[in-house]
């Protein structure tokens, strides 16, 4: 929000001083901590029936990520980043996606995939180094995860350009965390998106650590919504564990995308309850007992205690649900298990349409080693 203030004297010189602009970053949330309506609900809640489907979506993230932590541990699988107690706004975010519109993920939104169609088979292969985990069976166009902090932010930009010189009624969501918000890519991008009215929403999960780093040691800006408004594009916050108010919030960004009317930036306040990866040990860097208590703020728990007090979830649809979800992921798991691995040449055949001459070179000699080796 900007509004102009009246002019008013200087203290020192007596110079008129007069406030050309200034700017105030919204807050919304519709559940509190407890499950109980904060706002008046938006039109897709107002039904609670209706939410289940969000509901679910949650509960199948952290049920993939349980089990994924466990493929980590025993070895059948890379290093991988859990997403608990963040699922709120991967769902929210798939949930307010058209199919059209294009994802340009940052590591950790599982639930967002998913929800838009990438199979739990294919997030498996991802996560164990296989790059046929990028090649979807649903949204082909979604981009896959990028692994480095903030270099998706630019890339988001420019599919935001295409869409808008094609003239498509689609808008792109790009994903990133709190630390990708200290970085040159993500600020260039924001500038750029501003400066050509790009159909583009940047949703922040700030979990509050960038790996070691915690967010007061990241930046000095009150908000990280408010990063938007040097580049001239609307910021705003949300709880990002009420699922409801990041489907809102992405949901009406999104359709003013679609309109011709620029770009927002997003801020989802959550909390990461995990270590930053499989291969970090966050007990060195912070204490258990403040984690303990943001476990208060479990978006799961939030939407249920929500969805019983409306009478419309109980304890047998939660048993039910609970058995559905882990023979959904156990089957993916025999799945994923079963497929052979590639053989060592595939880690050629992504780079290019047609290897360069010296690369093709080096997967023909890899070719006949493996075949002497074999």
């Amino acid at each position: 929000m900007r509004r102009a203030e009246k002019m008013r004297p200087s203290r020192d010189s007596g110079e008129a001083i007069v406030t050309i602009a200034s700017f105030e970053i919204d807050y919304r949330q519709f559940l509190d901590a407890d499950g109980r309506v904060a706002a008046e609900l938006p039109t897709f809640a107002q039904d609670p029936s209706d939410l289940i489907p969000l509901y679910r979506g949650m509960v199948l993230n952290r049920t993939f990520d349980q089990r994924a932590i466990a493929l980590q541990r025993t070895g059948q699988l890379g290093t991988y980043p859990s997403s608990l107690g963040q699922e709120a706004v991967a769902i929210g975010i798939g949930s307010a996606m058209r199919a059209e519109d294009v994802l340009v993920p940052a590591f950790r939104v599982h639930g967002t995939q998913l929800w838009r169609g990438v199979s739990l088979v294919e997030l498996f292969l991802f996560w164990a180094g296989d790059e046929r985990g990028s090649d979807f069976a649903g949204p082909r166009q979604d981009f896959p995860v990028s692994i480095p902090v903030g270099s998706q932010t630019p890339h988001a930009a420019g599919v935001a350009l295409a869409c808008k010189l094609r003239d498509d009624d689609r808008a792109v969501v790009c994903t990133l965390g709190d630390g990708a918000t200290s970085k040159g890519d993500f600020y260039e991008a924001l500038n750029v998106a501003g400066a050509w009215t790009l159909p583009v929403v940047y949703v922040v999960n700030n979990n509050q650590w960038a790996i070691s780093v915690p967010r007061d040691h990241q930046t000095a800006a009150e908000t990280l919504a408010q990063k938007a408004i040097a580049a001239g594009v609307e910021g705003l916050q949300v709880d990002g564990n009420d699922v409801i108010a990041v489907r809102a919030a992405v949901e009406e960004a999104l359709d003013k995308a679609r309109q011709g009317r620029g770009a927002t930036l997003i801020e989802a306040l959550t909390y990461r309850l995990s270590d930053h990866t499989t291969a970090d040990d966050a007990s060195r860097y912070r204490d258990d007992e403040v984690v303990g208590k943001h476990w208060a703020d479990d978006p799961i728990a939030r939407l249920r205690d929500y969805l019983v007090s409306e009478n419309v979830w109980g304890k047998a649809d939660e048993e039910n649900l609970l058995t559905e979800v882990a023979n959904e992921v156990e089957t993916a798991v025999g799945e994923y298990l079963a497929i052979p691995p590639e053989p060592p040449e595939a880690i050629f055949d992504s780079l290019y349409d047609v290897l360069p001459k010296a690369l093709a070179e080096q997967r023909r000699s890899l070719i006949e080693e493996a075949a002497e080796d074999g």
